[in-house]
């Protein structure tokens, strides 16, 4: 029998794809680790980063998700301290 897998998508608009694409490659970084069990994927479509979880068990979705929201918020605020990125 195989397990049923967790799975969320979420879209976060940036003002500039220049944005999403720094905040895409910043959240990149760091692959989730495998005993996690959660999978991350990061896709920038013009201003928008598309995030795609998927995980085995709601507990892991929750943490992988709560790390994630924590190092996005930490890039936004930096970007907004520094203002917008030089092209």
């Amino acid at each position: 029998m195989t397990e049923k897998k967790l799975k969320v998508d979420l879209s976060v608009p940036f003002p500039t794809e220049r944005e999403a694409q720094i905040a895409c490659g910043t959240l990149s970084v760091d692959s989730e680790p495998k005993r996690g069990g959660v999978k991350k994927e990061l896709v920038v479509k013009g201003n928008v980063l598309n995030i795609h979880f998927e995980a085995l068990e709601a507990r892991m979705m929750r943490v992988g998700m709560n790390s994630f929201f924590d190092h996005l918020n930490l890039v936004i605020e930096t970007m907004e301290k520094f203002g917008p990125p030089e092209k």
